[in-house]
């Protein structure tokens, strides 16, 4: 008998409903922030990446720290109204990946 893989789980809260209109509608208007701050993480990166001087470092990554805050923020309020949802995976699955590049890791950096 072989043992069947376990079915991902869709974890997501109840869904906020909007108005299915032309118009942009709060669910819009919250997908394109969110959208934005994950463009705005990846241009601080290269700025922060490129940075010559530390006190412009210190002050980007401050602002970097900032949008990583308001892009959770924005996440858990998006989850929060069921607009965004997660799969749960199988433990057994995650610690076989886990071991998978962790053997990895070890062959290609030896201590």
């Amino acid at each position: 008998m072989t043992k069947q893989p376990a079915q991902a789980t869709t974890i997501q809260n109840t869904e906020t409903q909007v108005p299915k209109t032309p118009q942009m509608n709060d669910r819009d208007y919250l997908n394109d922030l969110l959208l934005t701050e994950k463009y705005l993480g990846i241009s601080y990166v290269h700025a922060l990446q490129e940075a010559s001087h530390h006190t412009l470092y210190q002050d980007i990554k401050t602002v970097f720290d900032a949008s990583c805050d308001h892009q959770r923020d924005l996440f858990n309020l998006m989850f929060n109204k069921g607009w965004y949802k997660l799969e749960s995976q199988d433990p057994q699955k995650i610690q076989q990946t886990h071991q998978q590049f962790s053997q990895y890791a070890q062959q290609q950096f030896p201590q």
